[in-house]
């Protein structure tokens, strides 16, 4: 989800509005993904490097995932909407972490999922499930696929950043071996159920092949 900084900037307001305004468009995807009839659908939301922004910012970022949640929460539960956490989010302010919990065991019934990446990085889920396969002695690719954050999710179909930026930036590297990818122009505060139907649109085009030809 990228372009918040650049959508405000744009608009000659401070950063934090541009994360509000990707609060905002967090919600229409999620209705939009409903809509479409997505079964899994994952955000990525604060990267494990993101501590390096300044304090300020990061300081935003935590109190709009409070208010997010406090927010959205009832109608999750109420849209059959399961919240999983992808990343080590125990990192988080105690709160946050309260919240998170209580919003993932509130949500453990739902049918369709909302995962959200939180305080991740691939590089380091990729070394922790590898060390952990190796603790078993099975370090293997369907070893290392169980100790992935993402083991209960289904795979990774198409995967979408959006903003113009062509990179995946520590995001799903071990997922995304065989996935579609779509880097889109709009910025993310812009995005919402046209931009994701369209993405579906593609990647419906799209021959998939596994290397197998």
């Amino acid at each position: 989800m990228d372009g918040n900084g650049r959508w405000a900037k744009k608009r000659a307001l401070p950063r934090a509005m541009g994360h509000k305004a990707g609060g905002d468009a967090v919600k229409r995807t999620v209705e939009a993904a409903k809509t479409l009839g997505l079964e899994c659908l994952t955000l990525y939301a604060f990267s494990s490097e993101n501590w390096k922004r300044e304090e300020g910012e990061i300081s935003d970022l935590m109190n709009l995932m409070r208010r997010f949640i406090e927010r959205e929460l009832d109608a999750f539960v109420a849209n059959g909407l399961r919240l999983k956490i992808i990343g080590d989010y125990k990192a988080f302010a105690p709160d946050i972490v309260e919240k998170l919990e209580d919003a993932l065991d509130r949500t453990k019934n739902g049918e369709r999922t909302l995962a959200v990446a939180l305080n991740y990085g691939a590089q380091q889920e990729i070394a922790r499930a590898a060390r952990l396969a190796a603790e078993e002695g099975d370090i293997t690719p369907e070893g290392i696929e169980r100790h992935l954050y993402t083991a209960d999710l289904p795979p990774l179909d198409l995967l979408i950043r959006t903003s113009g930026e062509v990179r995946l930036s520590n995001f799903l590297l071990w997922q995304s071996a065989y996935a579609e990818m779509l880097f889109m122009d709009v910025l993310w505060p812009d995005f919402g159920e046209e931009q994701l139907r369209a993405a579906c649109e593609e990647f419906a085009r799209r021959e998939r092949r596994y290397g197998g030809r």
